[in-house]
């Protein structure tokens, strides 16, 4: 089976949109996880479309985390509006719900990292950016987590497109590591001196991180 480009995908479109000569740029609905996956995702894309951030992630684990990365998200979109780094980009905070993600995660919490508790997380935080997305009206939704050497880029980009159908909006494919994203999601986080953590967020990944230390 031939393993699909998903960074070549997106350019194709990004190029295709080029050669559409003038228009309105299109909406995109982004999914965020964090300020410092979203800092090179956000400068590469907000020059091609509208964006609004959706910071929607149940996983999180503690109130207190949860607030510190959504204001650090939410202050990293405004120095790069600030900075005039391409279109503007909007920001909308979804409902802060770990109990969804632990109703999710029932029997899978001994799964290690990567396997199918991560991808039931991709699943949950993509399919309310799919449902809300297509309520606003928005031309395609996308999310940051393909920008981590840690995310499957394949699973998220399969769950985003049968998302696509299920909803009808379009799904942004994207591979954000590649190209130096994530070399350049790293220089831009010190840059701005954003806030970063050494685990995804959740409790098991936090549990994890704790034992290999």
């Amino acid at each position: 089976m031939n393993q699909v480009n998903y960074q070549k995908e997106l350019e194709k479109i990004i190029n295709g949109m080029a050669g559409a000569g003038e228009h309105l740029a299109p909406a995109l609905f982004l999914h965020s996880c964090c300020a410092p996956c979203s800092s090179y995702v956000l400068e590469y894309l907000c020059k091609y479309f509208r964006i609004t951030v959706f910071y929607y992630n149940p996983n999180i684990s503690g109130t207190e985390e949860y607030r510190r990365r959504a204001q650090e998200q939410k202050r990293l979109i405004a120095v790069y509006n600030e900075e005039h780094k391409g279109y503007p980009i909007s920001v909308e905070e979804g409902d802060y719900e770990p109990g969804r993600f632990f109703e999710m995660a029932e029997g899978l919490e001994d799964c290690p990292e990567g396997g199918e508790r991560c991808f039931g997380c991709y699943e949950l935080r993509l399919r309310e950016t799919a449902e809300r997305g297509a309520e606003g009206g928005f031309d395609y939704f996308a999310t940051t987590l393909t920008i981590s050497p840690l995310k499957n880029a394949r699973k998220l980009n399969e769950i985003g497109q049968a998302l696509a159908g299920e909803y009808g909006i379009k799904w942004l494919p994207s591979d954000f590591k590649k190209k130096e994203g994530y070399r350049r999601s790293v220089e831009l986080s010190g840059q701005y001196g954003l806030y970063r953590q050494d685990y995804c967020g959740c409790a098991f990944s936090r549990r994890d991180r704790a034992a290999d230390r």
